[in-house]
Order: C-alpha cells, then structure tokens, then sequence
C-alpha cells in the first residue's frame, strides 16, 4: 500500500508541539528523529559503531518528524490546514526551518524505520525505560525497567514532558496509592506509577489506538490486572477519588482541568501537570492557584514546565 509521507523538519524545542499539529491530521503513524535521544544514550564513541550509518552524522539542532497519509484522504486540504498551524506555532517556539516535503512510499519502508531511534534510556533515579525490541543489562539493583513499545502512533516518549513526569512520580508515587493518567497516550506514565508500587491506575485517552497501545504495554510489564484503560476525553469517563492524578497533555486541558479535577482528588492528593509551554506557565500556574491549588514542585526543560500542585481547602 501507498502512502504519503509528510516531512517538517523543525528544532528540538519545537518537536513536539509539530509532532502534535501532524498527529492531529489523523495520521496513519508518525515518529520523531530526535538526535538527542542517540546522544543521551550513547556517551561512548565506540557505541556510535553499532548505530545505523545514516544516523551519524545527524545534526544535534535540528529534528525530522514523519507522519504518513493515506492517498485515499484529502491529503492536500490536511496539509493547507498543518502549514497555517505551523505559523501559529512559530509565535511560541523557534520552529527553524518548519518546512514541510512531501513523498510517495510504500508501508513496508516506513513502519519500522523508528524504532531505531528509541533506545533504552534511564530517567530520574531508578526508571529505565526501554524499548521490546532492544537488549538491556540492568546496571543498578534498584532500576525499575519498562518495557515499552509505544506505537507509531507516540514518538519515543522520552521527551522532556514525559521525563519530567516521571521524575515526579517518582517523588510522589507510594503503595497503596490510586492514579489517574488523563491523555494516556502509550500508557507511559499509569504504567510507571504501577511499576514504582502503585495499587491501582485508571488510564484515559481520547484516542483509540491509544488504548490499544496502553492495554498491551500494561500485558507487557504484568500490571494489566491493576489498570483499567477508558476511551474518553479528560474527566468525561472518570469516576471516584485518586492520590495522583497525573496529565500530560497541553495547556489549554491542563486549565479546563484545574477548574474540574479537586473532586477527583483524594485529601492530600497530588495532581501532576505536564506539557506546558514556558510562554504559557504563568496562565497555567494563575489557573491552578486560582482554583485553591499549592504549587509543591516544579520543573523546565527546554521549552516545557511541568507542576505537582495539591488542593488547599
């Protein structure tokens, strides 16, 4: 079958938020070039002589994203629609390039081509996670790994929003505890949580392949009997208290989600918020404050920030 392959090529800092604007054109599968994800997990030179050849001489500022159409959509009106978006986010980040190149290629060339950029990759203390596909020595008795295949759907996960999640997690996150992940995506973070010794994580996406994706990473690191995985869209579906919740989304939700989230919080409870543009922090942080919540933690990288609030009555 016959795809067409949509390039932008744009910085780091903008990654994601592009990865976004082209996820949104209902891809049949997208995935990130990332060279600091090459980089961070292979400080030395002689690692570089397993690499595919074609990765080594990436340049370090510059990130490819492709995401792939049918030829039976409407491809041209999705593209007009992604090119205007582009100019939007030019107005919060450095997109630098932010062109867009377009081919015809078949699914057998692309649908495997990512995941050789996604390599097994230690975040915070103790949190490795790595890919199925990938071989991995535990260097540390008390590494938790997560096995992930994050579909073609989720890029690498180990961005700067993801790893700063699960950085506070792991700051948070106690036995017997309940989670919510509201925007699951590959069910990344409700599975850590677990992992980290979490009683139970509700996971919520609105989006299909998504709890696809989650429920079969849960299977993959033996938590499926302490997730449940719902289709939804934020709170929609959700019932009952949690100890965290946890949303990695972006901050328009994060602001929705401040004025609707106490009531699923348990007393104490500690919600998580990710994927906040630095230009937008202080309208989500106002947001969060505004509605009674105490900033407890936060974090940057990059272009993103990310909080750990609790509700003060």
């Amino acid at each position: 079958m016959k795809w067409i392959e949509v390039k932008v090529t744009t910085t780091p800092e903008a990654s994601e938020a592009v990865a976004g604007l082209m996820y949104d054109m209902g891809v049949g599968g997208l995935y990130i070039e990332d060279p600091r994800d090459l980089m961070e997990n292979n400080r030395q030179p002689t690692d570089w002589d397993y690499l595919d050849e074609t990765l080594k001489n990436v340049d370090p500022n510059q990130v490819t994203i492709r995401a792939y159409l049918s030829e039976e959509t409407n491809y041209h009106e999705k593209l007009a629609l992604l090119s205007e978006k582009l100019k939007n986010t030019a107005r919060y980040f450095d997109v630098g390039k932010g062109t867009i190149e377009l081919s015809e290629v078949f699914e057998k060339d692309w649908a495997n081509n990512w995941k050789k950029y996604y390599k097994p990759v230690k975040i915070g203390n103790k949190v490795v996670i790595k890919p199925t596909w990938e071989e991995y020595k535990q260097q540390d008795v008390k590494d938790i790994i997560i096995e992930m295949d994050p579909g073609m759907a989720f890029g690498t996960g180990t961005h700067e929003t993801t790893k700063m999640c699960i950085q506070i997690l792991e700051k948070y996150v106690n036995i017997d505890m309940d989670i919510l992940d509201v925007g699951c995506g590959s069910g990344i973070l409700g599975i850590t949580a677990l992992k980290l010794g979490a009683k139970s994580c509700t996971a919520v996406d609105i989006d299909e392949n998504a709890i696809k994706v989650t429920k079969e990473n849960a299977k993959l690191n033996g938590v499926s009997e302490k997730i449940v995985v719902k289709n939804g869209n934020l709170l929609d579906v959700v019932s009952g208290k949690f100890d965290i919740i946890v949303a990695n989304i972006i901050a328009d939700a994060i602001i929705s989600l401040s004025d609707i989230v106490i009531p699923y919080l348990k007393e104490g409870g500690v919600f998580i918020a990710s994927g906040i543009i630095r230009d937008r922090y202080e309208e989500v942080k106002s947001s969060l404050l505004n509605n009674g919540f105490v900033l407890n933690q936060e974090l940057s990288m990059g272009e993103w920030t990310a909080v750990a609030v609790t509700y003060d009555k």
